[in-house]
């Protein structure tokens, strides 16, 4: 086989930290169980996920893309965001500190340290996209 050949191998920066497909499934189902039972971000999931398997699949997909570089998500987190009116910026935050206290309870620390800094970026992508679609304001983008 020639270089040409030769598939590349990806190495996501989850490698380095620990991470594997079993983790990131432990990490997504416990923290979606989690966000199920909050008081504040609970209904709006429920209201927005048909298929709460198809969901937790999906994520693990996602997250698998992100910190293994597998490519196996093939989605638009903007577009769906987007398309749930109950999001709402304030669920951010939120969203965040249930994530990060999930990742420190469930993650070695290099593995959590590594969900909860991605997890802040993508946090704020989608405030940022979802801000400009709907033609509002946010208070401030250096907050989680």
């Amino acid at each position: 086989m020639s270089d040409a050949e030769t598939p590349k191998l990806r190495i996501g920066p989850g490698v380095a930290a620990g991470v594997d497909e079993a983790l990131i499934a432990r990490q997504v189902h416990a923290f979606y169980g989690r966000v199920r039972k909050d008081p504040a971000l609970g209904p709006v999931f429920e209201a927005a996920v048909e298929d709460w398997d198809e969901h937790l699949a999906k994520l693990c997909d996602f997250w698998s893309s992100v910190l293994l570089m597998t490519g196996r998500f093939k989605g638009s987190p903007m577009a769906a965001h987007a398309q749930a009116p109950g999001v709402l910026d304030e669920h951010f935050a939120l969203w965040l500190d249930l994530f990060e206290r999930t990742a420190r309870d469930i993650c070695p620390p290099a593995a959590a340290e590594l969900f909860i800094e991605k997890s802040r970026m993508i946090g704020r992508s989608l405030r940022m996209g979802l801000a400009a679609s709907r033609g509002t304001l946010i208070a401030d983008l250096t907050a989680r």
